[in-house]
């Protein structure tokens, strides 16, 4: 068995924070999104898609450096806030490892976004070796394409394999990919009616992971 764990919303607690660089940075260009807004429309999805996402909004493509400044800046609020990990995770972690079960992430983040992200809260040396990006695909989020290439790359089907996601489009590419589907909504921005009806199993308390991953 394999459980593979999204990143931001459920290893580190940082949609808040990045989301909060994110709608400043989208509110400079012109979209006036407040952080609800911009979490609603975007958590989840691969910054590519993101960025199609706003540029059809606007009706005009987004500044070369767009990004590259957004993500300097997501960055440094990392460091400076610090960021946490979610409560509990470690512990859940130990006790799925514990069980004899391989553990990886795949995540919509870039890997200069997790080094930082993981590293603050110090679980980048945890799963080293472990770590999927949506930059190693050609479809992000909702499509399957990242948690086929995470199982591939650990070695096992689809339909032993378990996703940790607090997103809509997660829970929908983990369907998609034939696996199942743990929807932590333990956070405030959590779509419950969505992340239900994507077909994933809700929770509200990282300590009932464990026992969660069965079935």
């Amino acid at each position: 068995m394999l459980v593979i764990f999204d990143c931001d919303g459920v290893l580190v607690d940082s949609e808040p924070l990045s989301n909060t660089v994110f709608a400043r940075a989208l509110n400079r260009e012109g979209l006036d999104w407040s952080v609800e807004e911009t979490m609603r429309r975007l958590v989840g999805r691969s910054m590519k898609s993101c960025v199609e996402i706003v540029e059809g909004l606007l009706a005009r493509q987004l500044p070369e450096d767009f990004v590259h400044k957004m993500q300097a800046e997501t960055l440094q609020a990392f460091r400076d806030a610090p960021l946490q990990a979610v409560p509990g995770i470690n512990e859940a972690i130990d006790a799925i490892e514990a069980q004899g079960i391989q553990t990886c992430i795949a995540s919509s983040g870039g890997f200069d976004k997790m080094e930082v992200s993981l590293g603050v809260t110090g679980l980048w040396s945890r799963f080293e070796g472990r770590i999927f990006s949506s930059s190693q695909v050609k479809r992000g989020k909702p499509f399957p394409d990242l948690f086929l290439h995470a199982a591939i790359a650990m070695n096992e089907q689809p339909f032993d394999c378990v996703v940790v996601e607090d997103s809509v489009p997660g829970a929908q590419a983990a369907r998609a990919a034939g696996m199942r589907a743990l929807g932590y909504v333990g956070a405030p921005h959590a779509d419950r009616d969505g992340m239900g009806a994507a077909g994933a199993l809700l929770f509200t308390d990282i300590k009932q992971l464990p026992e969660l991953i069965h079935g």
